[in-house]
């Protein structure tokens, strides 16, 4: 049986990045500047929040030293600045200088990107971590907090209140956005703007500012896409390319959704379940075979360890133990007996567990073969003994 349950929080934090940079790139083309640089935009700003939050704990000196205010407004802050940064460039390159909108926006999402991958390889060279990736649990663990009542509330608080408050910003931006495009004298003249320039400037309106506010309010709002999901999708952990083709999407949400931001609400939930339901698909276990013999790994969650899940108990039969290993990213997905709070590393014990009944071997066999897979997969030279 299909879990509801489980998918529609899933699809929902894999749709809030894709909100963010839906409801900013629809700003910025009703302005009538079409801007392909959301998806570099999107990642400098998940790379702004980083450095932001990486000063902040290293200033403070850990978790024990931080304001829960400060912890939050010094990433957030970052990140609009850096998003700004960029929408301010790319207003001055089209509307100033009048450079071609398509090729600037292609440049400045291989220049985000770029910018994003050298700037988080140097603090990874700064924390000395073998791992390539920077942890930043603890300002995770303010984006990430959920509403007091999401665990005593059963389904209706894991599907509607169980998110940290940037998924409900993203939601409200979305509506606020609807609203001033549809209701407001700001909105309209943003419209005319877009639609017919010549006609807006002749009736007084004063194109340019138009056009450099909505890219530049666009694209901070796409970049809190790339602050959630390093700070809370991501518990808080960056990765470089790890963002992938999430800022292409947002782009052809806005399409999707015929240019109306509460209309991209919802397309960009139905986008987030597409982007996940191969993991509630039928078959799981002739596609495991598959990858097998391409040389995959798998990673295995919390959900192995669920009464109704028969799929992932019959694919974790036929993966090699050599090719396992074990995880607890997603934060909805807690093994039992831990499902209703959020997910934590302290909990791999219980997949781990799980796993051995399976493969009737040890729990610690598992661990140590899973350990080792782990460094053989991020090619981390360390002698296990």
């Amino acid at each position: 049986m299909f879990d509801f349950v489980s998918f529609i929080p899933r699809a929902i934090v894999q749709g809030i990045p894709l909100l963010f940079g839906s409801t900013g790139e629809t700003l910025t083309e009703k302005s009538g500047n079409l801007n392909l640089g959301i998806a570099g935009i999107m990642y400098v700003g998940g790379i702004s929040g980083v450095i932001g939050a990486f000063l902040y704990e290293q200033g403070v000196g850990g978790a024990a030293g931080m304001n829960g205010f400060l912890a939050i407004m010094i990433p957030l802050l970052s990140c609009l600045l850096g998003s700004l940064l960029m929408g301010l460039l790319y207003c001055f390159l089209t509307v100033t200088l009048r450079a071609n909108q398509n090729v600037t926006g292609l440049a400045m999402t291989t220049f985000g990107v770029g910018f994003g991958n050298f700037m988080g390889g140097s603090l990874i060279k700064l924390t000395g971590s073998e791992v390539p990736s920077i942890a930043l649990s603890a300002t995770n663990s303010y984006f990430s907090k959920s509403l007091p009542l999401a665990d005593k509330l059963g389904w209706f608080g894991q599907i509607f209140l169980s998110y940290g408050f940037l998924a409900y910003l993203a939601v409200a931006i979305a509506l606020i956005a609807a609203y001033v495009l549809k209701h407001t004298r700001v909105g309209l003249h943003l419209r005319s703007v877009g639609e017919n320039p010549q006609t807006a400037d002749a009736a007084g309106i004063d194109v340019k500012k138009y056009k450099y506010v909505a890219t530049c309010v666009g694209s901070m709002i796409a970049g809190l896409g790339g602050l959630y999901y390093v700070m809370d999708y991501a518990n808080g952990v960056w990765s470089n390319d790890g963002f992938g083709d999430r800022g292409w999407l947002a782009i052809a949400i806005v399409i999707f959704a015929i240019w109306r931001p509460k209309s991209a609400i919802l397309s960009s939930f139905l986008f987030g379940g597409l982007y996940i339901i191969c993991v509630y698909i039928p078959g799981l276990s002739s596609s495991a075979k598959e990858l097998i013999k391409m040389g995959f790994y798998f990673g295995i969650g919390g959900s192995l360890t669920f009464k109704n899940n028969k799929k992932t108990p019959e694919a974790a039969r036929i993966i090699p133990m050599e090719r396992i290993l074990l995880e607890t990213d997603s934060p909805y997905l807690s093994p039992v007996p831990m499902r209703g709070s959020r997910n934590s590393p302290a909990y791999i014990k219980y997949i781990a567990e799980k796993l051995a009944e399976i493969k009737d071997v040890s729990p610690e066999q598992i661990c140590n073969t899973a350990l080792n897979n782990a460094y053989n997969f991020f090619n981390i030279k360390e002698d296990l003994q």
